[in-house]
């Protein structure tokens, strides 16, 4: 008889490790992550990690860069027919929702793109679409930096959630105008929804004020 043969395991590869990875980051934060727990996790000896990351730090950043790769760029692709505002919404929209699904890895996402190749395509969309729509290259990066910092400080916690459900804490001789805060974290997702939209759309109503006058002035 022939001896049946092992069930073979799955070949460790780079996108098997980072999105182990991810599922670790998600579910215990950064902390959590290290190559002994991983390979624990892919059910593989730790040095066998090495062949595809040097160290906890390039495993991270390319955990981050997987979170960048989700967020929607078609907008600024050539054959898109939106005008910038309504790209930049929808990018803006697409960005956050990859952050909110992914909130742990937000701190590094934060230092900035580096060389990680997601996140560097994001960036020359972004700014090549600005400049396209007629902003100075100065003004195009400062508009980066605008909505990367807006997007980011969304994801880095819950405004609604950060009230308690206890209408005891919120007593009315301390906090007259506070009597309704015990309900905001009931309707958490709502409101961070709907305050996220409230600030997007100022700002640009704010930037196509702008880009009017810098086009006026050309003119």
């Amino acid at each position: 008889m022939c001896a049946m043969a092992r069930p073979r395991k799955p070949l460790l590869s780079t996108d098997r490790i980072v999105r182990a990875a991810r599922e670790l980051v998600d579910a215990e934060g950064l902390a959590a992550v290290s190559t002994r727990r991983l390979a624990a996790e892919l059910g593989v000896s730790g040095p066998s990690l090495y062949n595809h990351f040097r160290t906890k730090d390039e495993i991270l950043e390319a955990v981050a860069d997987s979170v960048s790769a989700q967020v929607d760029l078609s907008m600024f692709e050539g054959g898109d027919r939106r005008d910038w505002r309504t790209a930049l919404h929808d990018w803006a929209v697409s960005y956050r929702t990859a952050l909110r699904d992914h909130p742990n890895i937000v701190p590094v996402l934060a230092r900035g793109p580096g060389r990680r190749p997601a996140g560097l395509r994001l960036a020359d969309a972004v700014y090549g679409a600005m400049v396209d729509a007629g902003w100075p290259p100065a003004q195009a990066t400062s508009i980066g930096a605008l909505m990367r910092y807006f997007i980011m400080g969304s994801a880095l916690g819950s405004f609604a959630g950060g009230f308690v459900d206890d209408a005891g804490a919120y007593d009315p001789a301390d906090y007259p105008h506070l009597g309704q805060a015990h309900l905001l974290s009931e309707r958490q997702e709502k409101i961070d929804e709907r305050a996220f939209e409230t600030g997007l759309r100022a700002l640009l109503d704010g930037l196509s004020e702008q880009l009017a006058q810098v086009k006026g002035t050309a003119g």
